[in-house]
Formats: structure tokens, sequence, C-alpha cells
């Protein structure tokens, strides 16, 4: 079972959904379980789509490709969903340099000490990621403050929150309707 709700499988999608389901194949010519979960309802599916190009692949982002994947991984990583840390953590190590560099860089993620390898603007933004995600009715204009002491502009931040943001949606539209990874294929930089 993909979801513990109705998915309709894109070899009996019709009109609407035929196409939202063509727009959302990847780049291993799949459609992941992230995406059928919302097949009873095309127009969201569009929307994740439109909002995930932007947030991560959407070529104006200044912050490296490496980095927003590492947001994503943190994001998942403190919302417990499996679903996404297995997707991103993938493509995090694969960024992050792979073999042992990626991996210590995913244990300190995993175990919520990000000073182990990240540093300066990386680190800050991360600790930012954290308490978004976790404790998001105290952050205040101070925090700001502390970002932009270790060098990161207004722009990152907005990178930063919007990336963050969209993995807290995507986690509860996964955890909260119970999707798993059966049949994925596991990653984009595989």
């Amino acid at each position: 079972m993909i979801a513990w709700i109705k998915i309709i499988q894109p070899d009996k999608a019709t009109g609407a959904l035929s196409s939202a389901y063509e727009d959302a194949t990847t780049p291993h010519g799949t459609i992941d379980n992230v995406m059928k979960a919302h097949s009873l309802r095309p127009h969201t599916m569009r929307g994740h789509i439109a909002l995930y190009g932007a947030v991560l692949n959407h070529p104006e982002n200044v912050l490296p490709e490496w980095f927003l994947e590492a947001i994503g991984t943190y994001t998942s990583i403190l919302n417990r969903c499996e679903y996404s840390l297995t997707h991103h953590s993938h493509n995090a190590r694969a960024l992050l340099g792979g073999g042992e560099k990626g991996d210590e860089a995913l244990a300190a993620l995993q175990e919520s000490k990000p000073e182990r390898i990240f540093s300066g603007k990386y680190l800050a933004l991360l600790n930012y990621v954290e308490k978004l995600t976790v404790d998001v009715a105290n952050i205040e204009e101070s925090d700001f403050t502390a970002l932009r002491d270790a060098g990161a502009d207004d722009g990152e931040i907005l990178e930063t929150n919007q990336v963050c943001a969209y993995f807290n949606y995507i986690n509860r539209h996964l955890n909260g309707l119970g999707v798993s990874t059966e049949g994925d294929v596991i990653g984009r930089y595989t």
C-alpha cells in the first residue's frame, strides 16, 4: 500500500489527472508516490509541482543546490518524515560529496548537531530551519540579526524560509496520508 487513501494509478488516469501525471514524471520516467497521493485532486498536484520547482530548482536561487537539499533533509529529520528523508537525504548525500563526507554531514543533521560540519551563514541558516520547524512561535526579529551577522542576506534568508516551509508542508502531506516509498526510484541523483 502506498498511502492510506485511494490512489488513482497513472494507467487509469484520464483528463486533468493524466495531464498532471505527465508533468509529474521524474527524470527516471516514473511518478513518485508523493505525487500519486494527490490523484483525487489533480489541481493540488499541479500546485505542488509549481511550488517544488520554485523553491528547489529555480535558476534564480542563489543558495547552492547542496544546501537547499540539506535544508530539506534537516526539516524532514526534525519532522520525522521518512519519505522525504529517504529521497532528499540521498540527494543531499550525493551533493555533499557522497561517501564518507556525505555520511558525516547526514549524521550531523540526524543528531541535530549541524555545527559539526556546517559553519558561518550555512550553520546560522540551519539553526533558523530548526527553529522555524520546531519552535516557529518564538521566532523574533533578533533571529534575523544573527543570520545577517553570520553573512546571510535577506534573499538567502527568504530562500531558506521557503525551502523549509515547503518541506514542512510536504512532510505533513506525506506523514498525514501514510505515503510510502514503495515502488519509488529513490533520489534524483542516482
